[in-house]
């Protein structure tokens, strides 16, 4: 979508997006528009409302924001008109933006309107949305220039884009391999180095968990290393490690699942935010390096599948008892982790996974469980959360819970078999090999990285994650 400003609607001929805060009912003071007045009686700016008008060779499409509006609604209000009035926007589409408007406010609407070109169905026929048309410009109408504020807007629409793709397609197509192609590509196109270690290598290595966890599939495990450092490297203040759980298909292993498993394709969404941060951060070209690391694996049963009450070694030389084989992303994070501290020792470091049914009972859909004892990290990731919209609520690492994860036959044990504080547990395993590391934070987003929306009939990625890791990071 390209976009480019003029300077009046004189000469315009198509549709014109109009946003407008609310009024009231009572206004006797109708809107007012490029000639039109639209009386409160029939239109004043409630939110997620919407009226048209055809005037002049114009469609005018105005659309209600309520008095007052956040970032994730704006984004989903101007989501909401690309996916469901496509058949308006045509080749000669205009977007007025008012002079009340901030940055944040401006990004949001573009990112929704690019983020409304997204459709679920793969593998049918489908046409192309307007805004994806070579040809197509978005004429846009503002007192300020917004230019910059757009192009990064855009940048961030289409990662959020690709990881809907990658969580959204199945698992047989979206395979540890074509995870690792993906990633490769995206790295000769952005800019970030790619380096990937497969299953005969990762067993020289010592990456005891992560082999355990792949071995038992036809589609072998990829351990998946990216590395971003921006062109002008002096400048470089920072140095951020991420580590995403990439399991594409997670069928519980020997302890196989009873429910839910037709939704396990979207195991993947922590490591698919962790590609579409890696493209977004590479795309803006902030001036930090970062080091991210996703573990891509299938979780099959299979006759060599690692089995409930097996021993296996992590990459940190720990031994770990397997007491679950469905409690698998957290022994394939166990060894990023390690890898990522030994091989780069971040200054900074986050994984992200959906890690657990246990945040989901905590939390329901509505936030992202974080664990972390850097303060300063908990006030940083929640503030940025609460202000795109990606919210995330701390849970406790209290040493109490250390016995829950206690092995009597290795140092560790990957489940503690309990029915309660199973996100809790789970983090403290993943605690167990950041090396007391003192600026790490775990994000368990099972509840919110494939939802039920009004932008498909069936459960979807909303890319989770992306912006939140990005935004962090570039505010450091």
């Amino acid at each position: 979508m390209k976009v480019t400003s003029i300077d009046s609607l004189d000469n315009f001929s198509g549709t014109v997006l109009i946003p407008v805060f609310e009024t009231t009912v009572n206004n006797v003071i109708p809107i007012q528009f490029d000639g039109l007045e639209i009386s409160s009686k029939v239109f004043f700016g409630k939110k997620d409302t919407h009226y048209l008008v055809d005037k002049n060779d114009k469609t005018y499409i105005f659309i209600g924001l309520g008095e007052a509006i956040d970032y994730k609604s704006l984004k989903d209000i101007f989501r909401r008109v690309a996916s469901k009035q496509k058949d308006t926007l045509t080749q000669d589409v205009s977007l007025f933006l008012p002079d009340v408007f901030t940055d944040e406010q401006v990004e949001a609407v573009i990112s929704g309107l690019y983020l409304g070109t997204y459709n679920l169905g793969h593998f049918k026929k489908q046409e192309i949305h307007p805004f994806l048309d070579p040809d197509f410009e978005l004429k846009m109408v503002a007192s300020k220039d917004y230019l910059d504020v757009i192009s990064k807007a855009i940048k961030i629409a289409k990662a959020q884009l690709e990881t809907f793709t990658l969580v959204d397609l199945p698992s047989n197509t979206v395979t540890p391999k074509y995870l690792a192609k993906w990633a490769q590509e995206k790295g000769k196109q952005f800019g970030f180095d790619v380096k990937v270690i497969g299953l005969e290598e990762a067993k020289k290595q010592n990456l005891g968990a992560f082999v355990a966890v792949g071995k038992g599939s036809d589609n072998e495990a990829q351990f998946v290393i990216m590395d971003y450092t921006p062109k002008n490297p002096e400048l470089t203040l920072k140095h951020i490690g991420l580590v995403g759980k990439g399991i594409t298909f997670d069928t519980g292993g020997l302890d196989i699942k009873t429910a839910g498993m037709v939704h396990m394709k979207c195991d993947m969404a922590g490591g698919a935010a962790v590609f579409g941060a890696m493209q977004l951060i590479a795309d803006l070209q902030l001036p930090v390096k970062v080091t991210a690391i996703v573990p891509c694996a299938e979780n099959a049963v299979d006759s060599k599948s690692f089995a409930p009450s097996d021993v296996i070694y992590s990459y940190s030389g720990n031994s770990i008892e397997v007491t679950n084989t469905d409690a698998e992303g957290r022994l394939v994070l166990a060894d990023g982790i390690s890898y990522l501290i030994k091989n780069y020792n971040p200054e900074y470091l986050i994984d992200i996974a959906t890690l657990t049914g246990s945040s989901v009972a905590t939390l329901g859909y509505e936030a992202g469980a974080l664990f972390t004892n850097n303060e300063l990290m908990t006030k940083n990731l929640q503030q940025i959360g609460e202000s795109i919209g990606e919210r995330l609520w701390p849970l406790p690492l209290w040493e109490c819970y250390q016995k829950d994860i206690e092995s009597e036959i290795a140092d560790v044990k990957n489940f503690s078999g309990k029915p309660v504080a199973g996100a809790i547990s789970a983090a403290k395993f993943l605690e167990f090999f950041t090396n007391e590391h003192k600026a790490w934070a775990h994000l368990d987003i099972a509840g919110v990285a494939f939802v039920d929306d009004e932008f498909a009939k069936t459960k979807h990625s909303n890319a989770f994650g992306v912006h939140l890791l990005t935004k962090f990071i570039e505010n450091l």
